[in-house]
């Protein structure tokens, strides 16, 4: 399968996973608006995905892909399995250790993670009861995340791609279910959460098992590959994980700031990872093993080529979505989420942080074309030390911008440290000779950014002409539709006059090939 094929599988689910996502933070803002119920959840949710991201998604995947691709081509199928086998039991013998650990300590965990939390009455506490019912959700997720390995692995995309939809569909089962029968709807989310971990645990044991690759329950034991396998996981958590790091000192800042401030970057994040999962989750899962099978096999040249295919991929779609939610953020915040506890206040709030995160919506995705370059040759120092320097510049950002600028600030701090992570990591790899952007992609980056201009002096035209004309909540629903209509039409329009892109290359590049 091709690289952009592959992409467009992954991109594809990830679309209708984040498509329910929204659906369902539109239920949470119905049921909780912005007050301290739904920051209180989303800081409980965060804990246990700041911990996927860096020990599961992130890291673990980086390091245990290309050593598993490396096991299934050079020592067969059976090898392969059974050290997926024992990753399995060491991983769910550490967590079950962690999450129990966690558990207890959970009232102190809190007040690092939210120290603002302090300052209302009730918020506190709640904030550490909804944790403890999410957190064993780390669990479930992170064996998910491993099987989910074995199929990317393999080829199988599409069934590890559509779990997170079971996640949002699962939730939201939850809190419209249990939300008349518990004392907060925060609490029937939580355990609509607990319970999308076992589900998608659940589905991918199936799914793997349909692949051929059951993965058996073992003894854990720390064999060489599995210590292998941990020394890697080590230094790479970090650097895997520095966009949700990002996030959470924004939380902890932001917990400090006002009530309500924790909401609203929650939700002008979970638009904002529309664009960035679909395109940036979809190019970092389908070029990792891709540059793993082609610097094993000596074809330099090749992996150049993959990974300059999938940054002018990226920046054709990220350009023209960043652009379009800096101009029309508010009327796409209003159609969302403006109802029942969501008022215009909160949404003119959470516009403001959706304009700031979308600056650096490109930068997000390009790490995850740079990343792989690092981790498919097993190298997961570098990017954590990237990751180190990025954290640092974040922090000195949060701290300079959030007295002016508030919660945006800190958003704003997020979408600038990110630019530079990309700046370090492409020097990195140009000076090791293992990127340089070919002559293609030198051509085509200024073309899209024309594109995209167009496109926003289009957006901002039409937002100020159709205006006055969303005076209802249908209205308002025409009237953004009306303008993603416009935009996509003078974004194609224009990336065709300009050569930014071509139909015809584009179909040409989806259809099925031998992959290297």
């Amino acid at each position: 399968m091709s690289l952009v094929r592959s992409i467009a599988t992954v991109g594809g689910f990830t679309m209708v996973s984040r498509i329910t996502g929204l659906m369902r933070e539109m239920m949470i803002a119905h049921y909780m608006g912005a007050g301290a119920v739904a920051d209180a959840f989303f800081v409980a949710f965060r804990f246990p995905n700041l911990f996927r991201s860096l020990f599961a998604e992130g890291a673990f995947n980086a390091a245990f892909v290309p050593l598993f691709t490396g096991k299934l081509a050079g020592e067969g199928e059976a090898a392969a399995r059974g050290f997926a086998e024992q990753a399995l039991a060491v991983l769910a013998a550490s967590l079950a250790l962690f999450v129990a650990a966690v558990e207890l300590a959970m009232p102190w965990a809190m007040l690092v993670l939210a120290p603002g939390f302090e300052d209302v009455p009730g918020k506190m506490p709640l904030a550490v009861e909804l944790s403890r019912i999410c957190f064993p959700y780390l669990l479930f997720i992170s064996l998910t995340s491993l099987q989910a390995g074995v199929l990317n692995s393999v080829g199988r995309f599409a069934a590890a791609a559509g779990t997170p939809i079971l996640l949002n569909l699962t939730a939201m089962a939850g809190l419209w279910a249990l939300a008349p029968y518990t004392a907060t709807p925060g609490h029937a989310l939580a355990w609509g959460t607990f319970a999308s971990g076992v589900v998608q645990f659940s589905w991918l044991v199936f799914s793997v098992r349909k692949a051929g690759l059951r993965l058996r329950p073992v003894r854990p034991r720390l064999t060489p590959e599995v210590r292998l396998l941990v020394r890697r996981i080590v230094p790479g958590a970090v650097g895997a994980g520095v966009y949700q790091l990002n996030l959470v000192i924004n939380t902890m800042i932001a917990s400090t700031v006002a009530n309500g401030a924790v909401s609203y970057l929650n939700y002008a994040d979970r638009v904002n990872q529309l664009p960035l999962g679909v395109v940036g989750i979809a190019i970092g899962t389908a070029l990792l093993p891709l540059l793993s099978r082609q610097l094993r096999s000596g074809q330099r040249e090749a992996a150049i080529d993959s990974q300059n295919r999938a940054m002018e991929f990226g920046l054709l779609l990220t350009l023209p979505a960043a652009a379009a939610l800096m101009v029309i953020g508010e009327p796409v915040i209003r159609v969302l989420f403006q109802r029942g506890s969501f008022g215009p206040a909160a949404t003119a709030a959470t516009a403001s942080a959706l304009a700031a995160f979308a600056l650096g919506l490109p930068a997000y995705v390009l790490v995850k074309v740079l990343t792989p370059a690092f981790f498919a040759r097993e190298d997961t120092a570098t990017p954590v030390k990237v990751a180190g320097a990025t954290m640092a510049l974040n922090v000195a950002l949060n701290l300079a911008l959030v007295h002016p600028l508030a919660h945006v600030g800190m958003a704003l701090a997020t979408a600038l440290a990110s630019w530079f992570n990309v700046l370090a990591l492409a020097v990195i790899l140009h000076r090791r000779g293992h990127f340089t952007m070919d002559a293609r992609l030198r051509s085509r980056a200024p073309r899209i950014l024309l594109a995209t201009a167009a496109l926003a002096l289009a957006l901002a035209g039409g937002e100020h002409a159709l205006h006055p004309l969303a005076t209802t909540s249908w209205r308002a629903l025409g009237v953004l539709g009306l303008l993603v209509a416009i935009g996509v039409a003078v974004f194609v329009a224009a990336a065709h006059a300009t050569g930014a892109a071509r139909l015809a290359e584009v179909r040409k590049m989806l259809r099925r090939r031998k992959s290297a």
